[in-house]
């Protein structure tokens, strides 16, 4: 049922646009945030399908009196994307390559388009868009043209408005424009009168104040505050009208097409990691070490490093790259079509610093050197982890995080110490510290203090630190706005930084291309106050009801238990968007919907836990629709920088759900599958008839929910069962195998295989039968999947109470099935924090890993033979998620002659019970489509298809008609291969 009744606008939008129009509270408020600290609700958010469906949009709510905001990822840092009318989303559709010209390096593009998915397009051209901002794999062109981004080598490449060669606009009455280069008489331009008149006069405006543009205007590149007003003075004639519109933030015109000027791709590059024992010196040596030319000098600071040290996915660069205990590096790049000149400049770089009076040996001040990497993977992993910045800096746990409002100042580099020092002592006066990264060789850092705004007297300080910043930046003839745009943070220091008559300039500007104040207003002209809580994601009034939560959040600061700080660890930068690499967010990649992406679902959340959706939002109808396609792979866990870890909150949701209105059918079958299967499994017969007749299928999915098209498991009658409790030699290496419900009831040839390799490797496998009950032990992750936490704890405890004299002893946990086998080392701990419950998961291993870490430790002897050319290896989510996935590898390349290939795949969508469900069938397909189910069907028949996950084998098996293995099952198949008399190799 709506909750709300519809208004004229939202009736005239649905009525004439066939897009999605959201009115509801929950949709608003997805879209109420970017990756500011501001909150503004919109009116409505209008997703739609063609360019003219964007500009009806517009004209509609022009008509209806309602503000209009164009919006790509929404990723600005600074509350460019957030206001209170109409949000018009272009990323969902609006995001083709239009036009493209190989021999001139020329695209057009519409504005939706992501900057990554542009430039792996681009690429087999052997061209890119060399913008590289830190959020390239969700910002969009258009957004990165309204804010004018500048990325990490604009040293070399300049800025979006430097590779802007030509927009497409409409103005705010619908007048539809094209802004390129003009002659100033614009004689042989066609337009439209209206257009005319309004280019001839910004041309005459930049006549008039060419002499002031040239006297307030900062002399750094890095600047991106205010209107482009140097774009129109007669020096830079001919004109491009474009430069106008870049960096204007949606403030002046509705932009459909931008056409890029493009560069040849990097072919080769090489790194100097120069360290640091003094922050100072190493911003001191920044305008020493741009002389070499290199093409990026990127800081990465102390509190960065330490970070990314408690970051799983950055543990390994950092190993690697960074030696000793450095106050601050700077990672400078050479990218020169010549290797050998970078090798050359490298080596220069090294000389260099030796030069300035760095050296290891040397006291702190003066200690430092240079790391050299040429490797390409690992100068990947740096890049990665210098773009992963911002999150990195955000995954403090405490209530106060670094707060971007004076994050990118930009001053001269011979200056950039001293205004680091000073800024650093700023800090320290109002009660504060600062971390500090990013783009050294522009003299423009990414400065955050760490404040908790939830507090009035750290808003006031955020407010002193500001005042006092941007005058030491004016002060060093710098810019307050050097990368990230002005929104509603910075732009009420234009006067003080522009003058009074440029910023009067900037009223005629915006006055003139849209007099009725429709587009995106408050930004750059009559913004309200940088300071206004009220505009706040944490406004004044801001309170989270003590909920009783069923795990332990105890890690995080605030109500319910740290339940809050746990939530509002997302801070909207929306690293969740991206549509290649890794696995999260696997939904959204299917859907392209702000719901189903992590960022929403935490702002959601954030949104019901305070009180913003109405009572009782959490356990509503409206965040059970919100949650849906989260299939719980785990994938933000890891991969979102600041570990938001979705799948471990949707469990709260789903307890407090079941609490409010009970189970469904379909959970209880789910839930319950550990404690009837045994049952079922006797009257296999009887179980299975579903899946032989289309009546019983309809009727079941008319009843519980699972989807005719699918069949189910079947149940067997020779399930997993063993009479003794111990296999292997009496004396042999001492592991405990976990027997899971899935593989135990539909598949138990992999925990045949699992048994016979391990006791075939020379150990004593221990199957053990449960202390407590005659039921087979059972992790309880069908319980957590349906919110039944109490029965899942009682699982765990059983499960616990078993393995505890071997965990106690050392002996490793060994299980097969990743979902179950890693619940051991996640949610248990959220259930119990008992030091044997620590036990058990310190020792539980998967059957990979325990198999590879005994290879490297010498202990493994296995007689494998040749079984094949290929294997294809899908991986299961969790493992990618605890860092196993790795080790599947390893262990397949223990077999000869077998050449194993990755998928590069997401979630299969399959997720244990998802993939079952009539109402996600179609999202799970969707998922599995992206690219595990293509690259199975392009695989040979001759090729070895793996997957660990129970779910995986299901998914591949339903969409390619192929069946995978698990590693057990393949390992246990080269044994065979050994023993009749094919090429054995011994494992040692």
């Amino acid at each position: 049922m709506p909750d709300h009744a519809p208004s004229p606008l939202e009736t005239r939008l649905v009525r004439e646009i066939t897009g999605e129009v959201l009115f509801d509270r929950f949709s608003r408020g997805r879209y109420a945030t970017d990756a500011s600290f501001y909150q503004i609700m919109p009116a409505g958010v209008v997703v739609p399908r063609t360019m003219d469906e964007a500009l009806r949009a517009l004209a509609i709510a022009r008509e209806q009196g309602r503000v209009v905001t164009p919006r790509g990822g929404g990723t600005s840092q600074c509350g460019q994307t957030v206001n209170d009318g109409i949000v018009v989303d272009v990323s969902k559709h609006l995001n083709r390559i239009l036009a493209l010209d190989v021999e001139k390096a020329t695209c057009v593009v519409e504005p939706g388009i992501v900057l990554d998915d542009l430039n792996r397009q681009l690429k087999k051209h052997g061209l890119w868009l060399p913008v590289d901002v830190s959020t390239a794999s969700r910002a969009t062109i258009g957004g990165m043209a309204g804010n004018n981004s500048c990325g990490g080598r604009s040293l070399r490449y300049g800025t979006m408005r430097d590779n802007t060669i030509a927009l497409e606009a409409a103005l705010a009455d619908g007048t539809r424009l094209h802004f390129g280069e003009v002659p100033r008489d614009l004689s042989g331009v066609t337009m439209p009168d209206h257009g005319a008149a309004l280019f001839r006069d910004m041309l005459d405006l930049g006549e008039r104040e060419a002499s002031e543009i040239a006297d307030k205007f900062p002399k750094v590149q890095r600047r991106v505050g205010g209107y482009n007003l140097d774009a129109l003075v007669p020096r830079n004639a001919p004109n491009n009208m474009a430069h106008l519109l870049v960096g204007s933030e949606g403030t002046l015109a509705f932009t459909t097409q931008v056409e890029l000027k493009l560069w040849p791709v990097i072919r080769n590059k090489v790194l100097g990691v120069c360290h640091f024992g003094s922050f100072y010196e190493a911003m001191d040596a920044a305008q020493h070490l741009v002389k070499l030319k290199p093409i990026a000098i990127e800081l990465v600071d102390r509190t960065m490093i330490a970070l990314g040290r408690e970051i799983t996915m950055f543990q390994p660069v950092i190993a690697a790259a960074v030696r000793g205990d450095p106050d601050a590096i700077l990672v400078v790049e050479f990218a020169e079509e010549d290797q050998s000149e970078n090798l050359q400049r490298l080596k220069r770089l090294t000389e260099l610093m030796g030069d300035l009076g760095f050296g290891w040996n040397n006291p702190r001040r003066k200690w430092g050197g240079v790391v050299e990497i040429t490797e390409p993977a690992l100068q990947t992993a740096v890049a990665d982890f210098r773009a992963a910045g911002l999150n990195v800096m955000m995954s403090m746990k405490e209530a106060g995080k670094p707060v971007s409002f004076v994050e990118d100042c930009a001053v001269p580099l011979p200056h950039l110490a001293d205004y680091t020092e000073r800024l650093n002592a700023v800090f320290r006066k109002h009660g504060t510290h600062g971390t500090m990264y990013a783009h050294a060789s522009e003299g423009c850092l990414h400065v955050r203090p760490v404040l908790n705004l939830r507090l009035e007297k750290d808003v006031k300080a955020m407010r002193a630190i500001a005042e006092e910043a941007f005058a030491m930046v004016r002060e060093y003839k710098g810019s307050h706005s050097g990368e990230h745009g002005d929104g509603i943070v910075r732009s009420e220091f234009h006067e003080a930084m522009f003058g009074s008559r440029i910023v009067a300039d900037f009223a005629e500007v915006k006055h003139r291309f849209d007099p009725e104040n429709v587009l995106n207003p408050g930004k750059i002209v009559d913004p309200p106050k940088m300071d206004d809580r009220t505009l706040f994601r944490y406004p004044p009034d801001y309170r989270i009801s003590e909920l009783k939560t069923v795990l332990d959040w105890s890690a995080y600061p605030g109500a319910s238990g740290g339940f809050q700080g746990a939530v509002e660890m997302c801070n909207n930068n929306g690293a969740c968007r991206k549509l290649e690499g890794g696995v999260m967010c696997p939904s959204y990649r299917a859907t392209h919907d702000e719901k189903d992406v992590t960022r929403g679902r935490a702002n959601t959340l954030r949104l019901a836990i305070s009180g913003q959706l109405g009572p009782d939002a959490l356990a509503s109808d409206e965040m059970a629709e919100t949650l849906k396609l989260c299939v719980s792979c785990k994938a933000c866990r890891h991969e979102c920088p600041v570990g938001v870890d979705m799948a471990k909150m949707k469990i709260e949701v789903l307890a407090a759900r079941v609490a409010r209105t009970g189970l469904s059918l379909r959970d209880r079958l789910v839930g319950y599958l550990p404690h009837y299967a045994p049952f079922a499994s006797r009257f296999a017969w009887l179980a299975n008839l579903r899946n032989q007749s289309p009546m019983l299928r309809a009727l079941f999915e008319r009843i519980a929910g699972i989807s005719a098209k699918r069949t189910l498991p079947a149940f067997r009658r020779d399930i997993f069962h063993v009479d003794a409790e111990a296999f292997g030699p009496a004396g042999g290496h001492e592991v405990v195998l976990f027997a899971d419900t899935f593989n135990r009831t539909y598949e138990r040839e992999n925990l045949d295989a699992a048994l016979r390799v391990l006791v075939e490797g020379g150990y004593r496998v221990y199957l053990l039968k449960p202390v407590t009950g005659s039921r087979p032990l059972c992790c309880g992750r069908t319980f957590l999947s349906a919110g039944l936490v109490d029965q899942a704890r009682a699982e765990l405890d059983r499960l616990v109470q078993t393995y505890a004299p071997f965990a106690a002893r050392g002996v490793p946990i060994v299980g097969l099935e990743p979902s179950c086998l890693l619940t051991l080392r996640d949610e248990l701990l959220s259930l119990r924090k008992d030091e044997t419950a620590k036990t058990i998961s310190a020792h539980a291993l998967l059957f990979e890993e325990f198999l590879v870490r005994e290879a490297q430790a010498g202990r493994l002897q296995l007689p494998l033979g040749v079984i094949g050319d290929k294997a294809l290896v899908h991986g299961h989510c969790h493992q990618k998620s605890f860092g196993a996935f790795k080790p599947v590898e390893q262990a397949l390349r223990l077999i000869p002659d077998l050449k194993v290939e990755i998928v590069e795949s997401s979630c299969c969508g399959m997720a244990g019970a998802f993939g079952y469900g009539a109402d996600t069938y179609d999202a799970s397909i969707a998922m599995a489509e992206l690219s595990l189910l293509p690259a199975v069907r392009r695989a040979e028949p001759t090729t070895i298809v793996v997957a660990d996950g129970t779910s995986c084998r299901h998914q591949i098996k339903d969409g390619t008609q192929r069946e995978a293995l698990h590693v057990a099952r393949v390992l246990a198949m080269s044994l065979d291969a050994a023993k009749s008399g094919s090429l054995a190799s011994p494992v040692t």
